[in-house]
């Protein structure tokens, strides 16, 4: 059983149903997976352990929308839950289940009910009723973009709710590096 690392990249992004694209820098985040023998068919299961992935929040520092930053106060951290699937070393295509929960904050005034993601994460297209998107499988200098499609219940908040239009659709792209891990345990270049 190898380990790989999972690094976020900026180049990222989020959509919520009929709002524009948040641009999302999501450098400095990650975790450290492990994957299995291959089972002949070219697959091989790849697994994160949820309580050790980081993915940076959704904040001022890191996203734009409609071309300005979030305004200072306003985050929306995020709590994965799952992330595990299967990868193909042949053709770098992947497809990991993400879910994870949303938490949407202003300063300490308002903390809302957790939003629920759960997705696919593909490198493949992606198709909803009102999104689509195209990844990219996993390159040679270890690079992807994985893109899902997710259902968003309401959140049983009627601010938020009506804020996002939710029960609605979101869409996530996620720019990462995947690669090895060094027996000291630091990221390979």
């Amino acid at each position: 059983m190898a380990e790989l690392t999972l690094q976020t990249l900026a180049g990222s992004g989020l959509v919520i149903g009929a709002y524009p694209r948040f641009r999302y820098d999501a450098r400095g985040g990650g975790g450290v997976g492990r994957l299995t023998e291959e089972d002949g068919s070219g697959a091989q299961a790849l697994q994160f352990e949820p309580d050790a992935l980081r993915i940076p929040p959704l904040d001022w520092r890191t996203t734009r929308f409609l071309g300005l930053p979030l305004p200072p106060g306003l985050a929306i951290t995020i709590h994965p839950q799952r992330l595990d699937g299967s990868l193909d070393g042949a053709t770098g295509a992947m497809a990991l289940r993400f879910c994870a929960r949303f938490r949407f904050a202003i300063g300490s005034l308002y903390r809302a009910p957790d939003l629920i993601v759960d997705t696919t994460l593909s490198t493949g297209p992606v198709q909803g009723r009102r999104h689509q998107a195209t990844g990219q499988p996993l390159d040679g200098a270890g690079l992807a973009q994985l893109v899902g499609v997710a259902t968003i219940a309401p959140s049983g908040d009627p601010f938020l709710d009506r804020f996002l239009g939710l029960p609605d659709e979101a869409l996530a792209l996620l720019r990462c590096r995947i690669g090895p891990l060094a027996p000291d345990g630091r990221d390979l270049p």
